[in-house]
């Protein structure tokens, strides 16, 4: 990290100096425009994001109602590591990086799964689901062991409003620090009795993983890109930006919509009893620092991340989850009836993104683009610039290093 070094880039825009700022009252020349393209594909930045913004960044597993009995357990698999969270047999939740202590092979494979004992399927080194090293065969010829220092290593984990997230690294914000300003809107929600509708989908995508993120937050193309969602919303979509969280919203408006799947959703959403008047036809997106997302329905919760897997590729990961219908079967029918209709909709939307965010993707691969002026109203992906820039100040300079840059 260059702090305190002051460094000039030659650039079209003139020459500037980067430093990180060191008042709040300091004007960053930077602050209108977007990351340069060449963080989109190198793999030295790839591997700074993975150290300063992934390995201390919170990421989801799943939910609590997805890991109910002793033994269950989920993993996540991101920026070369494997987390798993298991419950105890004391009922309580635990993470552990998802590596035996003895030749570092990978305990359990899958994404989920239920087991009395964590057992090495290498050499049959056992662990309690406490982490606690348990069993080794033939332990008397390891000269060196000693198993009360041979627990699997632990990993910060914190369970916000149900929903179980693990980071790789201390530091930093809590996850409910983070959505603190929005606690009062999330809470009609019910988000700790959520139970999963279906499994988590892995979407690979041939982008940076900032292109999902940046595309996540922007407003400015709903009404050119998303047809669909302007039928929808009509004006009403409106973005802003905490520190560490996006927001967006959408109301649905009463004019039915020429496309049978929204205007099949408009008629048949039923009212629910649990949210608020202005929340009865409110979609409302969160997205968290760094590429955690909710997707906040009547119907239903999604969460989706999107994960680096190169410089140039990521995968989407997903998954829906919904109260428990009511008793009465009129309800429930309109309401399975309502989320049918909503994956129709958003199939289409996600297409559409999958669209936009290649073609970005791919133009920025030419060298006559290098960054991009950001309109006021584009918030969401100011802040994200920022907090980038901040952590890896190399993101100021307009055109690629040369190789090694990192290094020096």
């Amino acid at each position: 990290m260059l702090t305190g070094i002051a460094h000039a880039a030659q650039s079209r825009y003139g020459l500037f100096m980067f430093t990180r700022p060191t008042l709040a009252t300091d004007a960053d020349p930077l602050d209108g425009w977007s990351l340069p393209a060449w963080t989109y594909s190198d793999a030295e930045f790839a591997a700074l994001e993975n150290d300063r913004i992934f390995r201390p960044g919170w990421q989801v597993v799943c939910h609590v109602s997805d890991v109910p009995d002793a033994g269950d357990w989920h993993s996540l698999n991101y920026i070369g590591e494997s987390v798993i969270v298991v419950r105890g047999v004391d009922r309580q939740l635990r993470a552990f990086t998802n590596v035996c202590r003895h030749r570092g092979s990978r305990l359990v494979d899958g994404s989920r799964g239920c087991a009395k004992k964590l057992v090495c399927p290498y050499h049959a080194w056992t662990y309690d689901l406490d982490g606690r090293l348990t069993g080794v065969p033939d332990s008397a010829s390891y000269p060196t062991l000693d198993k009360t220092k041979a627990s699997l290593v632990a990993v910060d984990m914190e369970i916000w409003q149900g929903f179980i997230f693990v980071r790789l690294e201390s530091g930093g914000p809590s996850v409910a620090d983070m959505m603190a300003p929005y606690a009062a809107q999330i809470a009609p929600y019910r988000f700790e009795e959520l139970q999963a509708l279906g499994r988590v989908t892995m979407r690979e995508r041939a982008v940076n993983w900032k292109n999902v993120g940046d595309n996540y937050s922007d407003g400015l193309h709903i009404p050119v890109a998303h047809p669909g969602l302007t039928r929808l919303f009509g004006k009403s979509y409106g973005v802003e930006a905490e520190p560490h969280v996006d927001r967006m919203w959408g109301d649905l408006v009463e004019r039915h919509s020429a496309n049978w799947s929204e205007r099949a959703y408009q008629k048949l959403l039923p009212p629910v009893p649990h949210l608020p008047p202005d929340n009865q036809r409110r979609w409302l997106y969160f997205k968290l620092w760094p590429s955690v997302a909710f997707d906040i329905y009547p119907d239903q919760v999604d969460f989706m991340q999107w994960l680096p897997t190169g410089p140039t590729s990521c995968v989407i990961r997903e998954i829906s989850y919904v109260l428990p219908d009511a008793a009465d079967y009129q309800w429930s029918r309109e309401m399975r009836a309502a989320r049918y209709l909503n994956w129709r909709i958003n199939r289409q939307v996600n297409a559409e993104d999958t669209v936009l965010i290649t073609r970005v993707q791919q133009g920025m691969a030419s060298q006559s683009f290098t960054m991009g002026p950001l309109s006021d109203k584009e918030v969401c992906l100011k802040g994200f610039c920022a907090h980038v820039r901040d952590l890896i100040p190399e993101a100021r300079l307009e055109h690629r290093p040369s190789p090694g840059w990192s290094n020096r």
